[in-house]
């Protein structure tokens, strides 16, 4: 590639960030701690919902070591409706490794902190070249957008050889020594201005030397084949409620969605099933050994609870029972516990 090409592009790029940049915490220093939090965080997150997480971990875990210390369930329930919770359970084995392994330091190199467990190669560059200014090149989504549309690129992102073509791309235009300030550049560019839908390119830096925008492409790149296949689930909730206004929860232990946050005792189906179905499908199955007084359904309409790759539908039953519950919980105590933000909005909302 042209070395005088190379270095009008990353300059205007890393001149254009330090006029433009957002100010947000983990920019402020150089620490791997906030740098690693950030990035698992802003993992399928926008930073706007993100930020308010950041400073709540931050402010409960100043340290690895006040991470790793802490509980499961309260790292979860601190994750709560953050979503994608499997981040949050290997953000705290990483910290335990962290604390309790390394003496609270962290790697020192990309190929070193890649062996960490939720630290895949985007993660590892940002931690690397943010912490430590490595030389590592990072290709997350804005950065795919950014070098497709400039260099005309129409290799399909989701295909096998996209990352290794885009992160080569990506290598030849960091410049050495400023590893730490490009990387931020082309991600915050991408966040800003050369967004997804409808960018303003007559008020781009690169208004005269992008190629997308000179060939009329810019809304074909980057080109993605792939479409992402969603599953549709069926799920009705048992809201049991004993004489003592106790209920039951469980936690999730299978693998999947929640893996160990809690919910109530639910009944899957395969389909939309009638409320008819639903309650003889309640009546038929022994969750409680108390006899029932009454059932309702709470949301005669499902709630639609969307995730990237499943749409869940989701009714309440309120199922009332004789006696008390068998190692039944207060609800007051049910609501400290960590729940998909689906429920939990459920729970705040109701209160026998």
């Amino acid at each position: 590639m042209n070395h005088i090409l190379v270095m009008k592009f990353s300059n205007l790029l890393v001149q254009w960030y330090l006029q433009n940049k957002r100010d947000l915490p983990w920019r402020n220093d150089t620490n791997p701690y906030t740098i690693w939090l950030s990035e698992i965080m802003l993992q399928q997150t926008r930073v706007a919902q993100g930020l308010p997480y950041f400073m709540r971990f931050t402010e409960r875990f100043p340290t690895v070591f006040d991470l790793a210390n802490a509980t499961e369930e309260e790292v979860l329930k601190l994750w709560q409706g953050l979503g994608y919770y499997s981040r949050a359970r290997n953000l705290h084995k990483t910290a335990k490794k962290i604390a309790f392994e390394f003496n609270g330091e962290f790697p020192k190199s990309y190929l070193e902190l890649l062996k960490l467990k939720g630290v895949g190669e985007y993660t590892a560059a940002a931690i690397a070249s943010f912490a430590y200014n490595e030389n590592v090149p990072v290709v997350d989504g804005n950065v795919y957008r950014v070098l497709s549309r400039y260099f005309d690129l129409e290799t399909d992102i989701s295909s096998a050889g996209a990352k290794k073509e885009f992160t080569q791309l990506a290598a030849e235009l960091v410049p050495k020594g400023k590893a730490n300030l490009f990387n931020q550049a082309i991600m915050e560019f991408g966040a800003l201005q050369c967004v997804p839908k409808n960018p303003d390119c007559s008020n781009c830096i690169f208004n005269d030397s992008c190629l997308a925008l000179q060939k009329k492409k810019v809304a074909q790149l980057p080109y993605k084949s792939k479409k992402t296949k969603v599953r549709s689930r069926f799920f009705n909730y048992l809201v049991f409620s004993d004489d003592n206004q106790n209920t039951i929860i469980t936690k999730r232990s299978q693998k999947g969605i929640w893996h160990n946050l809690y919910e109530f005792p639910v009944i899957e189906t395969e389909f939309m099933e009638s409320d008819s179905d639903v309650l003889e499908l309640i009546q038929d199955q022994l969750f409680i050994e108390n006899d029932i007084k009454q059932i309702e359904l709470f949301n005669p309409e499902p709630i639609l609870h969307k995730l990237s790759h499943q749409h869940l539908n989701i009714k309440f039953w309120e199922i009332k029972v004789d006696g008390n519950i068998k190692n039944g919980i207060s609800w007051e105590s049910a609501q400290k516990m960590p729940f998909p933000i689906v429920i939990f909005n459920f729970v705040e909302k109701v209160s026998f």
